[in-house]
């Protein structure tokens, strides 16, 4: 395959928008009603990164499976069928963003939200940017860390894998960039820390949104 189009891929939650205290504050409503014991927001950056039910069974550890269900059905109520006020791009996105459809490059959101919700907040906070490739969570497609999701997106690109960039903040994303061996870049504005990307093999690791533009530009 040929040399494509300079090709970024980015996690949605804790990479592009942060999303935290909304998912915390739904999540807490749910378990409040139901009388079960509620949770620090920080507490909640180490339960989100795969998805909605290992949310729920993060949140629940010790739980039967009735009641993780009962939560799981509640939170879906609650946090889905609306955009959340709180949950925003973090600073310098809008700024790395402009740059990079100044360059022309392929951008693509690879996320374990539900795929409906992605879709949703991608067309709502980032219109303007022309994503070419939007995937969340679906049913018939592992989640990350699997690689196919990544490796789809690619391919629907014709861009080779070790040609992308795959920018995340967790050990989930660094992760599912090895397993399709992409260049993984670990951002430490999101919910996990320089450690942990480093020992899930990130290549780079940045500390503002713009210092991505630096590696991919090279």
């Amino acid at each position: 395959m040929a040399a494509g189009k300079k090709t970024i891929i980015f996690d949605l939650d804790g990479t592009l928008i942060d999303s935290l205290e909304d998912i915390a504050v739904c999540m807490n409503k749910v378990l409040e009603e139901l009388n079960l014991p509620i949770h620090k927001i920080d507490d909640y950056k180490y339960f989100v990164g795969s998805g909605v039910d290992v949310l729920v069974e993060n949140a629940l550890k010790g739980h039967s499976l009735e009641i993780k269900n009962e939560v799981l059905k509640r939170f879906k109520k609650e946090y889905d069928q609306k955009l959340h006020e709180n949950t925003k791009p973090y600073e310098g996105i809008y700024e790395l963003l402009d740059e990079l459809k100044k360059l022309n490059y392929n951008l693509a959101v690879l996320s374990n939200k539900p795929h409906d919700f992605t879709v949703q907040y991608v067309d709502y906070l980032f219109k303007d940017y022309g994503f070419k490739e939007v995937h969340g969570q679906k049913v018939e497609v592992p989640r990350k860390p699997h690689p196919i999701g990544a490796i789809a997106i690619a391919e629907a690109l014709n861009v080779p894998c070790e040609e992308v960039f795959f920018v995340g903040d967790t050990l989930v994303d660094m992760k599912t960039a090895k397993s399709a061996n992409m260049k993984a870049i670990g951002v430490l504005w999101g919910f996990r820390d320089e450690k942990e990307l480093n020992e899930h093999g990130a290549d780079f690791i940045v500390k503002h949104p713009l210092d991505i533009l630096e590696i991919v530009k090279k």
